[in-house]
């Protein structure tokens, strides 16, 4: 296994584990107490990942540490014993609570306030700062803006930069190897992730995120949806006094120019939100294609040769006010608006073979001209109320999503004989006309309550129904200039899906031991219909969705975690939709309105280890998944593809995982993380030949190098080595990221240069066989990048300030 590292401050200790109820120090021979508190700012809003350090009156040796959770509790552990307590936050300025007793009974420091650095003094002290990756036992946590390589880049970029994570060259997103990843945007669903699936991150400028949550377990709180886990991004938004907010300036090579906004404004009980970003992209990508086809004891041979390029504008804004009604009570109202107007041109050339490459047939070359138009709205309204027992709180959701995408697209085609000269065969002109809706209304109640000293219950309930068309029509033109419809291509698709769920989560902790127990029922009503063929494909199922998390604390900063839970995929729309992609006239991609959903069986046993210099975080995992949901790649006697999605038998996938940390020096710190897995599928169902017993691996290292003041470098590599598929295999992929960043403009200001995917090498490389064919392809979506960016901050100090005198013992 490789060493792999994440940074972290040698000042003070920030814990992985995000759960405040559960400490790592335990002492062993003499019984433990334990240190309570909530951190707030001055409007008592709490303030969630503070760095929390429990040191020795003695010697001021660090004795344990954590961080806070989401809503800023913090729990330590310690023996009987005089302590001190230190604080620690980007922003704000440290604090230290000083004469912490320990005697015999446990310890309540109550609320907590932490000032903002608002003064530049002549003493300037760098606080640990935020790690890049802050680890639990079933959650990571991803603080994207420590990643120099994501400035100018989008969401899709960044999720392709994170452990366990990968992207493909469509931008769909997969998790720990599982393609069915469940993707939210501030805990809810997003149009950015609906009609076009993972491939809408693309859309979103990495700016606007604060951090992705990865849940590789999650509990019975969550959707049951999503076989490999749950990835949440998280947007930026302020709370802080006055006006306040950062800015961001990107100029890139391919055309990659954009501005981003983030600011607030609070006064008293309301907090006004704004960020909105802008960009203007072009994305050139290229892809070729090797396919033998065998017929008749011949070969047919077909080379394929792509270039295409996507340029675009893209507009995000999103606003939104919070209204304190008092510190226990917030109502918050928000509105994000996207409008995207893109332009995508291909080229593609087919060139046909008889029996060798040396044989040329024919030459045909295609071209795709489009024009996107994508307005989104969402429209949501939040509340969260908070009780006077610590823990106790209520929170709901209500909102609406209305989505819309236009696609108008023209195809030329030309054949040619091998010499250059025109064929016999006429030229084609087509045209395809795509018009696709989304209306979503989501409800969602959530209630924690805590009872006896460790004890919590938890109970919810979600409700959400959704309708989706696609009124997609196909016409080509003939020889009087007329456009005759392709009956067979041309037909109005509805969707219409209902999910209603409940749940509840019974937790609590006896000695050593903490225990988390949950159970989900979803009741689900999908419904399909093609209008102009009348075919309606209706499908009701109720279902149960256990989960069970067990905890042990062990000695010397150990713990281990047991978990399970039941996870779900259901075929989403674009799984559903019989309509195929026109693009390509010779491999069509489309899905599958009898497609099954696919239940899985989740385990995983995770361990962390926290010691002087880095924090190690491993997990053994294993899945067992029923009616497996994978994309069966078909050709037929002229050569031509269909790739759609289909049910196989089983699966059983397990792997290991490791995330390490570590910090040699003061100006080197260093992160990563290693993954392997093995997952063995029985599509015996569909064919003897779809069986597969793979192999796979990936790891990431990253290197960040402080080179002199305010000027860092950081190298980050990343490798996905080869994996056997049902049909086939997928080849390695390795890559290497570069960026330089300084901070400028008296340390309001930060100037990034990043390279992404240093030797354009990032391609996805794949050989699938069938009993009459050979398929070699090679893409490459993106090519290699190079941006620059400026980040200003307004009134956001990046470095943490103490005035003389404050944070001394």
């Amino acid at each position: 296994m490789s060493q792999l590292f994440t940074k972290i401050k040698q000042v003070y200790w920030l814990l992985f584990l995000l759960l405040p109820n559960w400490t790592f120090a335990q002492i062993q021979g003499q019984p433990s107490f334990f240190i309570r508190g909530t951190i707030t700012d001055a409007q008592k809003t709490p303030i969630p990942y503070s760095s929390v350090g429990l040191y020795r009156v003695v010697d001021s040796s660090l004795v344990t540490g954590t961080a806070a959770d989401d809503a800023g509790k913090f729990e330590l552990s310690a023996k009987e014993g005089r302590y001190f307590v230190k604080i620690s936050m980007v922003s704000f300025r440290e604090r230290v609570i000083p004469n912490v007793n320990i005697q015999n009974q446990d310890v309540q420091l109550g609320s907590l306030v932490l000032n903002l650095s608002t003064e530049m003094l002549k003493e300037v002290v760098v606080q640990g700062e935020r790690s890049t990756m802050e680890l639990a036992l079933d959650k990571k946590v991803f603080n994207v803006g420590k990643d120099l390589a994501n400035s100018g880049g989008t969401a899709s970029d960044i999720l392709s930069n994170v452990p366990s994570v990968a992207v493909d060259v469509e931008g769909n997103v997969s998790l720990r190897g599982s393609g069915n990843v469940r993707i939210l945007v501030d805990g809810k669903p997003s149009g950015l992730v609906s009609i076009k699936g993972g491939s809408g991150l693309q859309q979103l400028q990495g700016s606007s995120i604060e951090r992705v949550e990865v849940i590789t377990n999650p509990s019975a709180r969550y959707e049951a949806e999503g076989m490999g886990g749950i990835i949440n991004i998280v947007l930026k938004k302020e709370r802080k006094e006055g006006i306040n907010g950062s800015f961001d300036f990107i100029t890139g090579n391919p055309d990659n120019f954009g501005l981003g906004a983030n600011v607030n404004y609070r006064k008293k009980n309301l907090n006004f939100f704004v960020n909105y970003t802008a960009s203007y992209r072009k994305a050139p990508g290229r892809s070729t294609l090797y396919q033998e086809l065998w017929r008749n004891d011949s070969t047919f041979i077909s080379r394929q040769r792509s270039e295409n390029e996507l340029k675009g504008m893209y507009n995000n804004a999103r606003a939104g006010i919070d209204y304190f009604f008092n510190p226990k009570n917030v109502l918050t109202g928000s509105y994000t608006y996207r409008l995207n107007k893109g332009k995508r041109f291909s080229d593609i050339q087919y060139l046909d073979y008889l029996s060798n490459t040396t044989n040329l047939q024919s030459i045909t070359n295609r071209t795709q001209d489009e024009t996107e138009t994508e307005p989104n709205s969402e429209y949501a309204l939040s509340y969260k109320r908070t009780f006077t027992r610590e823990g106790q709180e209520l929170t709901a959701d209500v909102r609406y999503l209305d989505n819309w995408e236009k696609s108008d697209q023209y195809y030329t085609q030309k054949t040619l004989l091998p010499d250059g000269n025109p064929s016999t065969i006429e030229d084609i002109l087509q045209r395809s006309l795509n018009d696709e809706t989304e209306k979503q209304f989501l409800v969602q109640v959530d209630y924690v309550h805590p009872f006896g000293k460790d004890g919590k219950l938890e109970a919810g309930l979600r409700s959400s129904s959704r309708d989706m068309t696609n009124n997609f029509s196909v016409t080509q033109q003939v020889a009087d200039g007329a456009w005759m419809p392709f009956d067979s291509l041309t037909n109005n698709f509805l969707y219409e899906e209902n999910i209603h769920a409940l749940y509840g989560i019974l937790g609590n902790k006896m000695g050593k031991f903490s225990y988390q127990v949950g159970l989900r029922a979803e009741w689900t009503g999908v419904t399909t219909t093609l209008k102009k063929t009348n075919e309606v494909n209706p499908r009701k199922y109720a279902n149960l969705f256990p989960s069970v998390h067990v905890t042990y604390d062990l000695p010397k900063q150990h713990a281990l975690q047991l978990s399970y839970s039941r996870r779900v995929r259901r075929p989403q729309y674009n799984d559903l939709s019989p309509f195929m992609t026109f693009s390509d006239s010779r491999n069509f991609f489309s899905g599958n309105p009898d497609l099954n959903p696919e239940f899985t069986d989740a385990f995983e046993l995770g361990h962390i280890k926290y010691f002087d210099k880095g924090s190690l975080s491993s997990s053994l995992y294993y899945r067992y998944t029923m009616d497996k949901i994978l994309r069966i790649r078909r050709v037929n006697e002229l050569g031509y593809s269909t790739t759609l999605p289909e049910n196989l038998a089983t699966e059983d996938a397990f792997g290991a995982e490791f995330a390490v940390s570590y910090t040699p020096f003061s100006w080197w710190k260093i992160d990563g993380s290693f993954n392997f897995f093995r997952a063995i599928t029985d599509g015996g169902n569909l064919d003897e030949d779809f069986n597969s017993d793979a192999y796979s691996w990936f790891v990431r290292k990253t290197s960040r190098f402080t080179l002199w003041k305010d000027t860092d470098l950081q190298l980050r590599g990343n490798y996905e080595a080869p994996q056997q598929m049902p049909q086939g295999r997928r080849k390695a992929i390795a890559t290497l990221d570069l960026a330089l960043s300084r901070d400028i403009l008296k340390d309001n200001g930060t100037l990034t240069l990043n390279v992404i995917d240093v030797f354009n090498s990032r391609r996805f490389r794949s050989i699938v066989e069938g009993d009459n064919f050979y398929t070699e392809t090679n893409s490459q979506g993106r090519l290699r990048q190079v941006n620059l960016t400026l980040n200003y901050r307004l009134h956001q100090a990046k470095k943490a300030v103490k005035e003389p005198g404050e944070g001394d013992y």
